[in-house]
């Protein structure tokens, strides 16, 4: 077992660099026609098969509620970034494809912020970005 204080220091640490991050890059969105969570679906959307996810899918990946999700994307099939039919392999559930238009959309923005992102994490080496990557995936497994 890890020492308590050193493992709330790190807690508070990850935590405070995760939240300065996160409001360096949120500000990609701000003169975009894309919200962060539209992003976000759409980020799960683009990434699946067909550009297809399913709705308990793209809910995983985010960390707002399945309703909040669910509203989200209603509002994005009425602004037709995104399409929503029953799942045939899941009746209570939903499949969700990216429209040609939010296919674009996600694109256009996504090279601007994926620029803005290796920026902000520059300060870090490559072998530090795999440490990184490898200790946030053993701490959420």
């Amino acid at each position: 077992m890890p020492d308590r204080r050193l493992a709330v220091e790190a807690w508070e640490s990850l935590f405070r660099a995760q939240h300065e991050v996160f409001e360096d890059i949120k500000r990609d969105f701000a003169d975009s026609s894309l919200q962060q969570g539209e992003y976000d679906v759409l980020l799960s959307v683009v990434r699946g098969t067909d550009g297809t996810a399913r709705l308990r899918d793209i809910t995983e990946n985010m960390l707002i509620s399945q309703p909040s999700v669910s509203r989200l994307v209603d509002k994005m099939v009425s602004r037709g970034l995104v399409t929503k039919c029953s799942d045939p392999e899941d009746g209570r559930g939903a499949l969700v494809t990216a429209t040609e238009a939010g296919t674009r959309t996600f694109r256009m923005l996504a090279v601007e912020h994926g620029r803005h992102i290796a920026a902000r994490m520059s300060s870090l080496t490559n072998d530090e970005l795999r440490t990184l990557t490898a200790l946030t995936q053993k701490l959420r497994a």
